[in-house]
């Protein structure tokens, strides 16, 4: 099993010194990849400008969103915009797309209503696949319509591996059916476990294989205990459709992250990205605390 573990910061306003130290300082310690969020109507700013700066001031780390809302977006633009930071940035970038955070702010940002949003991702995925792939597209969809439309650039490899979050049951079996791997969030190793059996299980009844190392996890991490509210954020945040959930069991404390990522590892996922609950002061001093922590345990070296 091959483990890469990379780093989101909190959700926060966009600022150009704190983005500095954070990725210069991840590029120096070792770790695999940069992730931001995606939240219109929150606090974070535009994902992919934050990872076109990122990619500008690194050479090696990879870059993701996680995950980036396709519905509302136009696929033909996003492919375009995406292929050109991959080409920008060395070959660098990993997709993971969404349905996009529920709430009805969320959705009049992108233009779009809760009932559509499955099907508009459903059509707009293979749509992306055949803009990074063919040269002249022609499709005729319930959302979309394009009649030999060339496209460029491509991406440096001219496609790739796209991941989808979510964790209901149609998500995960979507991801079976659509996508190259599963990026969980706010999950416990036995809600981890039963996504990956059902994505894997999916796949399988549509003639396709996903990777076993295609499975992996946003795993947050607090400092200090549990307070009353951050129990109640955190159980709503993993309650998802199948129960509530320990604080610990989610998000775990720096000094025992290490032991939780060790747990998803056991239930058969090997791609994490580790962020703070709360905002980061010192950039050197928090990454060279992770690093301390778990990063012995990224079997992949950069």
């Amino acid at each position: 099993m091959i483990v890469r573990i990379g780093y989101m910061p909190a959700p926060a306003a966009p600022d150009r010194d704190d983005l500095t130290a954070l990725v210069l300082g991840l590029e120096r310690e070792g770790f695999d990849s940069l992730w931001v969020s995606e939240r219109p109507t929150g606090p974070a700013g535009d994902p992919v400008v934050a990872l076109t700066y990122a990619a500008a001031l690194t050479r090696r780390i990879k870059l993701g969103p996680a995950v980036m809302a396709l519905p509302g977006r136009p696929p033909a633009l996003v492919a375009q915009e995406l292929a050109s930071l991959d080409l920008l940035s060395g070959g660098r970038l990993l997709p993971a797309f969404g349905l996009g955070v529920r709430g009805t702010a969320e959705q009049q940002a992108f233009g779009v209503r809760r009932d559509q949003r499955a099907a508009m991702l459903e059509e707009a995925l293979p749509l992306l696949r055949r803009f990074w792939s063919e040269d002249e597209v022609t499709h005729h969809g319930a959302f979309y319509d394009y009649d030999g439309l060339r496209l460029t650039p491509k991406p440096a490899r001219h496609g790739f591996d796209v991941w989808l979050g979510g964790a209901s049951d149609a998500e995960l079996r979507r991801t079976g059916r659509l996508a190259d791997g599963w990026l969980a969030s706010f999950t416990t190793p036995a809600e981890a476990e039963r996504g990956r059996l059902l994505v894997q299980r999916t796949a399988g009844e549509h003639g396709r294989e996903i990777e076993e190392e295609h499975f992996g996890a946003v795993v947050p991490y607090r400092r200090g205990p549990v307070t009353p509210d951050l129990a109640r954020r955190l159980s709503g945040a993993a309650r998802r459709v199948h129960g509530p959930a320990e604080p610990d069991d989610v998000a775990p404390d720096l000094d025992h992250l290490e032991r939780h990522l060790k747990r998803l590892m056991s239930a058969g996922l090997s791609k994490f990205v580790v962020f703070p609950l709360a905002p980061v002061d010192d950039w050197d001093g928090e990454l060279a605390d992770v690093r301390d922590t778990v990063l012995h345990l990224q079997t992949r070296k950069p």
